[in-house]
């Protein structure tokens, strides 16, 4: 008997091997290391992992909470008329209404001393804007930019946030 389990294993020693085909290794070996690793970086970074191993929480993070609130005060700057600056004999006006945000009632009173400067560097900035530098959104952006900039000018050392548009209007 032992001859013939001996034939049986050189015969199955001669039949040609077959070797795995790239289909093969990757359905069987590399597609569930895959898997294997995603559902380990999923457990991990959804803090499942560290709930089963027992690991210590992080601490929780109190929150700050601010001394006190601050204020948000507007200085009411007067309305103002100007003729803008187009071609021809057509006159154009621009009438505008706005606010200055300042967050101290010292910046209010500083304000009130420089106002005429402010009032003076809006006229001359505003008589020469042309039309088309007021158009969309671009337009009222570059002109708040630049009363900020006069205002921030004129008030220096005071702080300024903002300058606010309540009323523009074009005829």
């Amino acid at each position: 008997m032992s001859m013939e389990v001996d034939g049986a294993y050189e015969a199955a020693e001669d039949l040609p091997r077959k070797k795995f085909s790239g289909k093969k290794l990757v359905l069987y070996i590399v597609l569930p290391l895959l898997l294997l690793l995603a559902a380990g970086l999923g457990l991990y970074f959804s803090g499942v992992l560290d709930a089963m191993t027992g690991a210590p929480e992080e601490p929780e993070v109190a929150e700050v909470v601010p001394q006190e609130e601050e204020k948000v005060l507007f200085y009411e700057v007067p309305d103002m008329l100007v003729n803008l600056n187009v071609p021809g004999n057509r006159s154009r006006y621009l009438k505008m209404k706005i606010a200055i945000q300042v967050s101290r009632d010292s910046d209010m009173e500083a304000l009130d001393l420089v106002m005429p400067r402010i009032v003076d560097n809006f006229q001359v900035y505003l008589r020469e804007l042309r039309l088309d530098e007021l158009r969309g959104s671009a337009g009222m952006y570059r002109l708040r930019e630049e009363l900020m900039m006069r205002v921030a000018a004129a008030a220096h050392p005071t702080e300024i946030k903002d300058v606010l548009f309540q009323e523009i209007l074009i005829q």
